[in-house]
């Protein structure tokens, strides 16, 4: 038997728990926790968001310990990067983990998302992984390792607190979401460049789509994982969802709770990048930054 090893991921809208042996995996776990509910509105992390982050990781810290985990890693994203206060999220999870979480920049972000997303791909790329999660977007272009990356704040959880408080969002509301989002993706694109290549999407606003798109009756990651989408799909989808009021989202099977008002802004973030991107369809991941992470204090 290998060691067991636990890869936490707290991101703007969720935190997640991976707990590997032998390139196994024993637990994967996903809450929805909104830790950077308010951000790019105040600038501070909310204290009740960081009282059910930690209420969540104490959850996490008693299951890694029920399976014996020797190494943990956990790594804090967008929203512990912009906050002004982000030492009082540093205390709590010290005060509960033990150990400190790991604030990495958006490259380093990027890096670990490609090396998790890229797992189990037939081929050497080159990959454009594209990772939407709820205050940044990163974009990585590479083959088996990273080429070019960055990452943009145009997470689902930040353009819907910037741009849509009404619910099914305006005409003119979307438009503002759009423009924002277009010119983060082309200062993006410029950057990791548009060539040729497999276009792989992960993280949830991705993994909640492909469901949608596959008419599940439950989320189902073994379905979801490398399921393949159409740009036209992605169209119809973002207009359909945008459409919708709260309650006809949250009916639809594969929707997490936590998911039901930020699925618009991230449908349009996706919609956005194929169409200037000129790709024709997307690869889903289930793998993303957690296998990223886990892999890398893996031996």
């Amino acid at each position: 038997m290998g060691e067991a090893v636990a890869a936490i991921d707290c991101g703007t809208n969720s935190i997640r728990l991976l707990i590997t042996e032998d390139g196994r995996d024993v637990e994967r776990l996903m809450r929805i926790v909104r830790l950077g509910a308010g951000v790019d509105r105040t600038g501070r992390l909310d204290p009740a968001a960081i009282e059910r982050t930690r209420a969540v990781l104490a959850a996490y810290r008693d299951l890694i310990a029920s399976h014996g985990v020797s190494r943990i890693r956990m790594v804090a994203t967008s929203a512990t990067r912009d906050a002004a206060n982000a030492a009082d999220f540093h205390d709590m999870v010290r005060a509960t983990l033990g150990q400190p979480a790991e604030v990495i920049t958006g490259t380093e972000e990027a890096a670990l998302s490609f090396g998790g997303a890229v797992t189990g791909l037939d081929g050497t790329g080159p990959y454009l992984v594209v990772d939407i999660g709820g205050g940044s977007t990163e974009f990585v272009r590479g083959h088996r390792t990273v080429d070019s990356a960055i990452s943009m704040d145009i997470g689902c959880v930040r353009m819907t607190e910037r741009h849509l408080p009404d619910d099914p969002p305006t005409a003119a509301q979307l438009a503002a979401t759009v423009a924002d989002v277009d010119a983060a993706v082309a200062r993006a694109l410029a950057h990791v460049g548009t060539g040729p290549a497999t276009l792989v999407g992960v993280a949830g606003t991705v993994t909640t789509l492909a469901g949608i798109a596959l008419a599940l009756d439950h989320y189902d990651p073994a379905r979801i994982h490398h399921a393949v989408l159409s740009a036209g799909t992605i169209e119809e989808l973002a207009a359909e969802l945008s459409a919708m009021d709260h309650d006809t989202r949250a009916a639809i099977p594969v929707m997490h709770p936590g998911r039901v008002d930020v699925i618009i802004a991230g449908a349009l973030i996706l919609r956005e990048i194929m169409r200037q991107t000129g790709f024709v369809e997307i690869t889903v991941s289930e793998h993303d930054i957690l296998d990223g992470i886990a892999a890398s204090i893996q031996d």
